[in-house]
């Protein structure tokens, strides 16, 4: 499929893996991609992003405030009685202060060097709806904007809703590409 990918959108795909590998994450998620659409510079994806407000600061800011994806709700482990204050105080005794602060799910880095990683599901919907988009407007190759209308459905992950928050929606950037006829893929 990658061999129907502009430049630019085949960049956003290196992006997501580095954004993956630097924060030492598993896989390749939709929010990786939308970083690296983020990332990627001057494209209709990203110029489409930037009109709406959406930048990487505003991304890494709203993905940072979210938390790890799967984190368990503290109310809802207190229900079935699990103290995560508690829970810190004995691994910061047996381990010493601070033990959970280099954890991914503090937020911690470690840097992953090595491997290939793999896409999760919500990111392989985003590249195959990205496929469709195209099909489905006559394009030919797949740009960096059918990238964004992948993302923007909602069963590909962490990126829709984040977008969809921002008021950035899938009808509305639809309309943005119609109204725009002509405009290389990119």
């Amino acid at each position: 499929m990658f061999e129907r990918f502009t430049d630019p959108a085949r960049r956003i795909v290196v992006l997501a893996q580095e954004e993956a590998r630097e924060r030492a994450d598993d896989h390749i998620g939709s929010e990786h991609l939308l970083l690296g659409l983020c990332r990627a510079g001057e494209t209709r994806g990203a110029a489409l992003l930037a009109a709406r407000g959406v930048t990487l600061a505003v991304v890494e800011e709203d993905l940072r405030r979210a938390g790890p994806p799967d984190l368990p709700d503290r109310e809802a482990l207190a229900g079935v009685g699990i103290d995560l204050d508690e829970v810190r105080a004995r691994i910061e005794e047996a381990f010493g202060p601070g033990a959970l602060e280099n954890t991914r799910a503090a937020g911690g880095r470690r840097r992953r060097l090595w491997g290939r990683i793999p896409f999760d599901r919500g990111a392989k919907k985003v590249l195959e709806l990205a496929l469709r988009e195209a099909m489905h407007r006559g394009d030919r190759a797949i740009g960096s904007e059918h990238v964004l209308l992948g993302m923007l459905h909602r069963e590909t992950g962490r990126a829709a809703p984040l977008l969809h928050a921002r008021g950035v929606t899938l009808p509305a950037v639809r309309a943005a590409l119609d109204d725009a006829p002509g405009a290389a893929s990119g």
